[in-house]
């Protein structure tokens, strides 16, 4: 009996050993894809640039359709081992959210609005109750009857007449940022039949309930370059152009004060501000220039009783300071010191009350918020007790309150709304993020903010959270996360998503390198233009440092970044690949000279003082050292998975769609690369809140496979 049950076990070993093995070459049979190379010459200061991939950049061309296509069937298929996978991490990240969740309620103008969610829908429902929560609930927007027969949807702008009569939204289909405007009535429930195309999607009503200004982009380059006016009633056709903004490296903008009495149009590039203002109630009069436009001088307005306060970094003041002008007279020259500048401390941020004024502030990475009253008879910071947390202002609609509303989270803690009180200094937590499923315990988690050397000496932060049964002797995966563009800081933030990783024995880490603003302006500065090299070897240089204390290895290390992360991405693999065992790229920024080259992509202009204008030399030669694109190498590359959205007005998805293409020519390893585009969408991803856990679903069975953790 002993010998037929040995005898019985062999055999189903074979079998599955044979299994195993026609599964093994089943799947070295399926090639991966190849693009036709059609070189195309590319000269510029005598250098010359062959891109064989060149005729990706014809979205309408059903050869390329057929290519991407090609794509996405050959990851489905290399990837098909882990669908079911796929749908377990899914299900158990949409199993940790609260399906009939609710925005916190917040008054304007006599209403109570809240946003809120049903269960098994993807999008939210926009409702307002009038004066009090017990009111019977006026539903705005079901924005799941909005995207009906849409792939992709998203609500905008949404903007109340002062009235409460009508609003203004905007929506796309499209997912290519250009919004179509629309008004409804909120007492009847008619939209009505005025509809603006190519829009931001954003708009500003007049205090005559009938006149509203808005931005329209420009058709080709998706710049925002035009505002006009519309009044009820009259077809958009004949909307009034109020301002064009003719620098095609300065997009424009118009939004109304909190104190409700200035329609505001704004101009900015990377590093110049401008604004003009007109009287709310005097919406046919003209607008009148804030202060003349100089190069350079960066700055943003905000209006209290009969004064503006002005965050600027005039005078050298790199990290922002405050002044103050009266309204009458606001030309630069006239503006006054208000909160000086500090070297060490960025300025963010001012929210204004009737008795205080809150400061948004970034000290030593920090997020901090100073109270102080007006009359300076008292002043102080909201304590926080963290080395890795996030602190930033809630909707604060009205000047007439003690309450400042803010919210809270750290990397190991849900997200917190509360309501602070000015004057007795009394916090009250009004709301808590839940994390259903009933498995997760904050104090299972462990967070930490360490410092790694870079090759110049500067010390780069790195916030780090893991479970605490995680083993920091160099055996554990870790996921390093990295952005480092715009000034865009990266903040230490939970995620219920992310615990499908840490329970699963991964660290994840964000490394704050130069380009973000995470230790204030200069070090955004240090990390742009001909210093952004100093982004890539951060990253590199934090990962050294990961895996020399031990928290990995680079059998385990792993990154993801996306758009200008993505272009990240592509550095590091070019530069260090055989420090990671695989990267994840979204929607990445990677053909950095064709792309600034070229004045008819979007944000192309608008972004020379990011990274550089290639027509000059200088910016040219240090732009070709380092894009991805043009550095791809015959090397060993780490296992890549790299995603493109087929209409993508940020990072064209031809981008991914060539650099994945010339990886696949010259890398000199067997590793998994693979191209998914989403074709019905664009920069952000899927919309609705369950379609884009999904595509997360994608990258974590990525990283879980190559570590070999596909199951519970």
């Amino acid at each position: 009996m002993q010998i037929l049950k040995i005898r019985i076990t062999l055999f189903i070993v074979l079998i599955m050993a044979v299994s195993c093995q026609n599964q093994n070459q089943n799947m070295e049979v399926i090639e991966a894809p190849k693009a036709k190379r059609i070189p195309v010459k590319l000269e510029k200061h005598d250098d010359i640039r062959v891109d064989d991939y060149y005729w990706l950049n014809q979205r309408d061309d059903k050869e390329v359709i057929a290519y991407l296509e090609e794509e996405n069937n050959f990851y489905n298929a290399l990837t098909d081992h882990t669908k079911s996978f796929q749908k377990e991490l899914f299900e158990e990240m949409k199993g940790r959210i609260k399906e009939d969740d609710s925005s916190l309620p917040y008054k304007l103008n006599g209403y109570w609005y809240i946003t809120r969610y049903e269960i098994g829908k993807e999008y939210p429902i926009y409702s307002r109750k009038k004066e009090n929560l017990e009111a019977a609930e006026e539903i705005m927007f079901n924005c799941n009857e909005l995207a009906e027969g849409h792939e992709y949807f998203e609500l905008r702008g949404v903007t109340v007449s002062p009235d409460n009569k009508l609003a203004a939204f905007g929506t796309d289909t499209v997912s290519r940022r250009q919004y179509h405007i629309q008004i409804k009535n909120l007492e009847t429930g008619e939209i009505y039949p005025d509809k603006i195309d190519n829009t931001t999607g954003s708009a500003a009503w007049a205090n005559d309930n009938k006149t509203l200004f808005y931005t329209k982009k420009d058709p080709v380059t998706l710049r925002s370059d035009k505002i006009y006016k519309h009044v009820l009633g009259n077809p958009s056709e004949k909307d009034e152009l109020i301002f064009h903004e003719q620098d095609s490296t300065f997009n424009t903008f118009v939004y109304k004060s909190k104190s409700k009495k200035f329609i505001i149009i704004g101009s900015y590039s990377s590093v110049t501000s401008e604004f003009q203002i007109l009287n709310a109630n005097n919406p046919n009069g003209d607008f009148k220039l804030f202060s003349e436009r100089e190069k350079g001088l960066e700055y943003s307005v905000y209006h209290f009783e009969n004064n503006f306060y002005i965050l600027t970094n005039r005078d050298k003041a790199t990290n922002f300071k405050l002044m103050k002008v009266d309204e009458k007279n606001t030309s630069s020259e006239n503006w006054e010191e208000f909160i000086s500048h500090r070297p060490t401390i960025l300025l963010e941020d001012i929210e204004i009350f009737k008795d205080y004024y809150v400061l948004t502030e970034r000290d030593n990475g920090l997020s901090k918020l100073k109270v102080t009253k007006w009359d300076d008879s008292d002043s102080y910071h909201i304590p926080f007790d963290s080395e890795t947390y996030v602190a930033y202002p809630y909707a604060n609609p009205d000047f007439d309150t003690d309450n400042f509303r803010y919210v809270f989270n750290s990397m190991t803690s849900p997200y917190a709304i509360v309501d602070f009180n000015m004057d007795t200094k009394v916090k009250e937590i009004k709301k808590e993020q839940e994390v259903l499923g009933g498995k997760f315990k904050k104090e299972n988690y462990r967070s930490e903010r360490i410092w790694a050397e870079a090759r110049d000496g500067a010390k780069v932060p790195v916030s780090l959270i893991y479970h605490k049964d995680t083993e920091l002797n160099g055996s554990s995966p870790l996921l390093q996360y990295g952005y480092g563009s715009y000034g865009s800081t990266s903040d230490p933030y939970f995620s219920s998503v992310r615990l499908s990783l840490l329970d699963r024995g991964f660290i994840f880490a964000i490394a704050h390198v130069r380009g973000g603003e995470y230790l204030g302006r200069p070090w955004y500065e240090a990390g742009k233009l001909l210093h952004k090299k100093n982004t890539f070897t951060d990253f590199i240089d934090c990962s050294k440092f990961l895996i020399e204390k031990k928290y990995t290895s680079k059998e385990h290390l792993y990154a993801y970044g996306g758009s200008a992360g993505g272009l990240l991405m592509g550095a590091i693999v070019n530069m260090n690949p055989e420090l990671y065992n695989g990267v994840i790229a979204a929607v990445p920024f990677v053909d950095v000279i064709t792309t600034m080259l070229d004045n008819s992509i979007p944000l192309t202009t608008g972004e020379f003082d990011e990274w550089g204008d290639p027509n000059n030399k200088e910016h040219y030669d240090y732009m070709k050292s380092y894009s991805p694109y043009d550095n791809v190498v015959a090397q060993e590359y780490p296992n890549m998975l790299v995603t493109a959205g087929l209409h993508d007005s940020q990072v064209q998805y031809w981008e991914p769609a060539k650099w994945v293409a010339k990886l696949r020519a010259l890398k000199t390893d067997k590793n998994k690369l693979y191209l998914y585009t989403n074709m019905d969408a664009g920069h952000g991803g899927a919309s609705g809140r369950f379609k884009a856990l999904k595509e997360t679903a994608k990258e974590y069975s990525f990283l879980l496979d190559l570590e070999g953790k596909t199951g519970k």
